[in-house]
C-alpha cells in the first residue's frame, strides 16, 4: 500500500526508479532505445513499464498521472488497498462502490506459484510477476498457504478475482481445495477463476485447458499475463473418492480423497508409487523434468519384465453405476475426469481409429478403461494401440478382494490392502481454458462447430 494525498484511484504518477530498464525498451519521448549504454541509466515506471532516457526526463513526465499500462486490468492498485484498509478501520464493507471507480474491465490477478514445483523455475517466475503486478497479488505457496492467500479475494469485487498457479497438477489441487474451503465459509460470491501455468512433470490438467504440458521458459511471462487476461471460463467436474478399508473384525477404516484428474489402480500407479518414493529419499535428483520422466520409463521396463500386477480381474470387482462389469485378464483399471492422462496421452480416444463420445471434463461422466500391462500402457501413448475401454458412468465403485495392490489420486501413490473404492461427483470448480494453446489431437477433435456450448459461467466454451 502506498498512502496518496487523493482519494481517487485513478488519480497515482508515476513510480519512477533509476535503471534496470528492460532490454528492447524504448524511450515515451524521443522513441529512442533506452538502457543501451553500459551503466546505470534511464528510468523505468515500476507500474506502468514505460521507460524513459535521462536526459529526456521532464517535470512534465514527472507528474504526469499513471494509466497501470498494459495489465491494468489485471493490477491492484496500492491506492485501492488504501482506501480498503480505511474503510475497514471505518466498519464498512461496501468494496463494490469503489472498485466500480476502475471499470468493469478490472479483473485483478492473484498469483499462486509454488517455488518447488518440477524444474524449480518457480522462484524466478516470483520476481517476475512483482515487476509487472503489485507484490501484493504474488505468493509463494510454500511460504503462504493458498487457503491465507486466497483471503484477499474477499477485499475484491463479486466473481472478478482471477488466479493463476504456477506449478503442476498437485499444486493446482491444493488451491482447488483452498477453494473449496471459501465455499464451506460462506464465501462463494468471492471464488476467483483458475489459470495454471505448468511447472509440473505430467501437467495433464494444465493440458487439457489448453495451456501446454509444461513451462520452460519459452514464452516471456508478460505474454502469460495476456493470455490469462484472453482466457475463456469453463467448469471442471471434482469428485470424491472414498476408500473403506476392511479391517480385523469387520472394522472398517474410511479414507476420502477429491479427485481432479484420475484414479488408478495397476501398473501406471506402481510406477507413481516406486517414483514417488525414491523422490522422498532424495528430492534434490528429481529438479528435472526430463530426469523424472526417465525414472517414470526405467520403472515401466522394470514392470514389463516383472508383471506385479497381473491377474487383476481375479483381484477386483467392478460396479459402473450399479451395474456389475466382467472384465477381461487385465492389470490395470484407470478411471479418467479430463481428457489427458500419462503426461499428454488422450487415453480414452486411443489411436482416434473408432468413434467414440470425447472425454469432458464438466459432463459428470467418468471414463473407465483396462490396461493390459506396463507395455501396453506405452504402446498406447505412442500410439501403437487402444485401451480396453469399459465405459462411461456416473459413479464408479470398485472392491479389492484380496492382496496390496497400488493405487493412486492425480499422482498421490499408495499401496493398498482389501478394500471399497467408492468416486462420486463432489462439486464443480471455475477454471479459465486458453484455447491458444492447442495439441494436434484438440485440433483434430475441434472441426465441428455443434459442440460449442454455453457454460454456467457465461462464456463459450471451446469445443474439445
Amino acid at each position: 500500500m502506498l498512502k496518496n494525498d487523493s482519494k481517487a484511484l485513478d488519480a497515482m504518477h508515476h513510480h519512477w526508479i533509476r535503471g534496470n530498464v528492460p532490454l528492447c525498451s524504448y524511450c515515451v519521448v524521443c522513441k529512442q532505445q533506452c538502457g543501451s549504454q553500459p551503466k546505470l541509466c534511464d528510468y523505468r515506471c515500476i507500474w506502468c513499464q514505460k521507460t524513459v532516457h535521462d536526459e529526456c526526463m521532464k517535470n512534465s513526465l514527472k507528474n504526469e498521472q499513471c494509466d497501470f499500462g498494459e495489465f491494468k486490468n489485471l493490477i491492484i492498485p496500492p491506492s485501492y488497498l488504501t482506501a480498503i484498509n480505511q474503510m475497514r478501520k471505518d466498519k464498512k464493507t461496501d468494496y463494490a462502490m469503489l472498485a466500480s471507480k476502475l471499470g468493469k474491465q478490472w479483473t485483478p490477478l492473484i498469483i499462486l506459484a509454488n517455488s518447488r514445483s518440477g524444474t524449480n523455475m518457480g522462484e524466478g517466475l516470483l520476481g517476475e510477476f512483482r515487476i509487472l503486478l503489485n507484490p501484493v497479488q504474488v505468493f509463494d505457496v510454500t511460504k503462504t498457504p493458498p487457503v491465507k492467500a486466497l483471503q484477499l479475494c474477499t477485499l475484491l469485487p463479486y466473481y472478478s478475482a482471477r488466479v493463476l498457479v504456477c506449478g503442476g497438477d498437485g499444486t493446482v489441487g491444493w488451491v482447488l481445495d483452498a477453494v473449496d474451503e471459501m465455499k464451506i465459509k460462506g464465501q462463494e460470491k468471492y471464488i476467483p477463476q483458475v489459470a495454471v501455468l505448468p511447472l509440473g512433470t505430467g501437467n495433464d490438467l494444465s493440458n487439457t485447458l489448453g495451456w501446454g504440458t509444461g513451462y520452460a521458459g519459452e514464452i516471456p511471462v508478460a505474454q502469460v499475463l495476456r493470455n490469462v487476461m484472453e482466457a475463456d471460463g469453463v467448469k471442471l467436474d471434482r469428485w470424491k473418492v472414498q476408500v473403506t478399508n476392511k479391517g480385523y473384525y469387520n472394522l472398517r477404516k474410511l479414507k476420502e480423497f477429491t479427485m481432479n484428474n484420475y484414479f488408478s489402480v495397476g501398473p501406471d500407479a506402481l510406477m507413481a508409487l516406486n517414483f514417488h518414493a525414491h523422490r522422498e529419499k532424495a528430492p534434490s535428483l528429481f529438479s528435472s523434468r526430463i530426469l523424472n520422466k526417465a525414472v517414470y520409463l526405467f520403472y515401466g521396463t522394470k514392470d514389463c519384465l516383472v508383471q506385479e500386477c497381473k491377474d487383476l480381474n481375479k483381484k477386483v470387482e467392478l460396479e459402473l453405476d450399479g451395474e456389475r462389469v466382467e472384465l477381461p485378464n487385465l492389470e490395470g483399471i484407470i478411471v479418467l475426469n479430463i481428457g489427458y492422462w500419462g503426461g499428454g496421452c488422450r487415453l480414452w480416444e486411443g489411436m482416434g481409429d473408432e468413434t467414440y463420445p470425447l472425454a469432458r471434463h464438466d459432463d459428470g461422466l467418468l471414463e473407465v478403461v483396462g490396461v493390459y500391462g506396463s507395455f501396453h500402457c506405452a504402446q498406447i501413448q505412442v500410439k501403437l494401440a487402444n485401451p480396453f475401454r469399459i465405459g462411461q458412468a456416473h459413479t464408479v465403485r470398485l472392491i479389492l478382494k484380496c492382496s496390496m495392490m497400488p493405487m493412486q489420486v492425480d499422482g498421490e501413490p499408495w499401496a493398498q490392502g482389501p478394500c471399497t473404492v467408492t468416486i462420486t461427483h463432489k462439486t464443480h470448480a471455475l477454471m479459465l481454458y486458453f484455447s491458444g494453446e492447442q495439441t494436434d489431437d484438440d485440433i483434430s477433435s475441434t472441426s465441428d462447430p455443434e459442440d460449442t456450448k454455453e457454460t454456467d459461467v457465461g462464456k463459450r466454451e471451446p469445443p474439445r
